[in-house]
């Protein structure tokens, strides 16, 4: 990547350790530039969510901890920043698995994430421009989550994050466990987000297909390095990634018995 001026978020060669001896991330790196959506993808356990959480300082609670590297936010080393000071310089994390609190309504749990703003007009109106990109939630907006859907809870836990008025969210799994025509609208919305509020993505997503078509630029990770970079249109052009991650094999291999993965698999990560 060219310019350094519109650079929001520089992860530089990061190591996280689980428990004093788990190494997880080994020297991970990534850059995400201002109004764009960046997806990083991977099967389980590539670290994924590791790096999200290292980028949002929620590893602390998972004892874990970025034991090299350094993570920049405009330019500000933010390792040391707890998750609150990271919401106050408007980085918001979407957690996996669709934290919404049960026993609160729709409206309620919205209302959560507003705890940074101050103006009540401020709060209204983004309640407003919440229920405005998600017209499913005004309609549930007084029913308790607990009796909502997976999709409603999902657009619930990124309406919540709107509410602090973020430019950045990070945003983990949003396609677990959804029926893949609201996996569609979520993604429709991030994107509608992302183009009319200007605000950054940074995804962590299994779902590739989908989170390619949506993202502008990609990071492909497998056992806790990026083995992978670049334009979303190429990744999803590229023949290995095809073939390991879209489920397509490229070209004259008509079978998997052709495919000789662990090969190739060894000369990608070579």
């Amino acid at each position: 990547m060219d310019s350094n001026s519109n650079i929001v978020l520089n992860v530089n060669g990061i190591e996280v350790i689980y428990n004093h001896v788990i190494l997880v991330l080994k020297g991970v790196s990534l850059q995400v530039r201002e109004g764009s959506i960046v997806a990083i993808l991977g099967g389980n356990g590539a670290g994924k969510t590791t790096t999200l959480r290292a980028i949002s300082n929620l590893l602390q609670g998972e004892r874990g901890a970025v034991t090299k590297g350094s993570i920049e936010l405009r330019g500000e080393r933010i390792e040391n920043l707890s998750p609150a000071d990271l919401v106050q310089r408007g980085v918001v994390q979407v957690m996996e698995g669709r934290h919404c609190f049960a026993h609160l309504t729709i409206e309620e749990n919205l209302m959560t994430g507003s705890y940074t703003r101050t103006s009540k007009a401020e709060i209204a109106a983004n309640l407003e421009k919440v229920y405005n990109y998600f017209p499913r939630l005004k309609t549930r907006r007084t029913s308790q989550a607990a009796y909502t859907s997976g999709g409603e809870q999902q657009m619930c836990a990124i309406g919540r994050a709107l509410m602090a008025n973020p430019s950045m969210v990070l945003l983990d799994e949003p396609s677990m466990g959804l029926a893949p025509q609201i996996v569609e609208e979520v993604f429709n919305i991030v994107k509608d987000l992302n183009t009319k509020e200007k605000v950054t993505f940074l995804l962590a997503e299994q779902n590739t297909n989908m989170a390619l078509k949506y993202s502008d630029y990609g990071y492909i990770m497998e056992s806790g390095r990026v083995v992978m970079d670049g334009a979303a249109s190429d990744l999803a052009n590229n023949e290995d990634v095809k073939e390991f991650y879209l489920g397509v094999g490229g070209g004259e291999r008509k079978s998997f018995k052709d495919v000789k993965s662990y090969k190739r698999r060894k000369r990608w990560l070579a």
